[in-house]
């Protein structure tokens, strides 16, 4: 016998389906926002943002973006629980976790820019 139950087996079903949705969400989002900043054409009052760079800056700040908005998210419903008025404490938990993967995953991209910058700085020219 399952000592868990059959209906946690297809809440965590669910939740899997959900996040899946969420990445397809979010990676539709970032094509989006990558498919203008080629064709878009640099006739702004900005002076163009030379090569890769450009985009690299423009990814990071997104992907920054977004970490915040999901830690802002998490934290805005985790004051609506204590104050009551979110009672689903599963949307609660999953948006922290979320969040907390979301910091995870910024940190160690932060750490292998860090590194690779060491590792460039101790070159010989």
């Amino acid at each position: 016998m399952n000592p868990v139950g059959p209906s946690s087996g297809a809440a965590s079903i669910q939740q899997i389906i959900a996040l899946r949705q969420q990445i397809i969400d979010r990676s539709q989002l970032l094509q989006q926002l990558h498919a203008p900043q080629t064709n878009a054409p640099a006739t702004e009052g900005t002076q163009p943002v030379d090569g890769p760079a450009g985009n690299f800056a423009g990814a990071l700040k997104t992907a920054l973006d977004g970490v915040n908005a999901s830690q802002a998210k998490a934290a805005d419903l985790s004051e609506a629980y204590q104050r009551g008025e979110v009672t689903d404490v599963a949307k609660v938990m999953l948006a922290r976790q979320e969040a907390g993967v979301a910091f995870e995953a910024t940190l160690q991209v932060r750490n292998r820019l860090l590194s690779a910058y060491q590792d460039i700085m101790r070159m010989g020219v």
